[in-house]
């Protein structure tokens, strides 16, 4: 009687894989300073459980677009507030930090801390 050799996806399994709060900490400043469009060391993370899946609280200043207003208060230009970019941003937070690390995210609250600088660009 042969012994056979165990299929690959068997060894695959034995064991645990653990991620620390750190990486996650990491990976969310990472995500949240793409998508905001701020500086890493600008972005503060706390990770909470909420019933077994994590709450993502965002702390950043965000990127200042002037815009001008119609004297009706619209916003003629179509750029979105402060508020509407931070609030639309929290779904693509989101879906990148979990598509990274596979954790399961009940929210994402990000609080707005100041305004930041936007990048400047170079004129070609």
């Amino acid at each position: 009687m042969s012994t056979a050799e165990p299929d690959v996806a068997e060894r695959r399994l034995a064991g645990h894989t653990r991620v620390s709060t750190q990486a996650l900490i990491g990976c969310a400043r990472a995500v949240a300073s793409e998508v905001f469009s701020v500086p890493a060391a600008s972005v503060r993370v706390a990770l909470n459980d909420e019933y077994g899946s994590l709450a993502l609280s965002l702390s950043l200043p965000l990127p200042l677009t002037l815009r001008s207003h119609a004297a009706d208060g619209a916003h003629p230009d179509g750029r979105p507030t402060v508020w509407e970019r931070a609030r639309d941003s929290r779904a693509a937070v989101r879906d990148r930090f979990v598509r990274l690390t596979g954790a399961s995210v009940s929210r994402v609250d990000v609080r707005v801390t100041g305004i930041a600088p936007r990048p400047s660009r170079s004129i070609g």
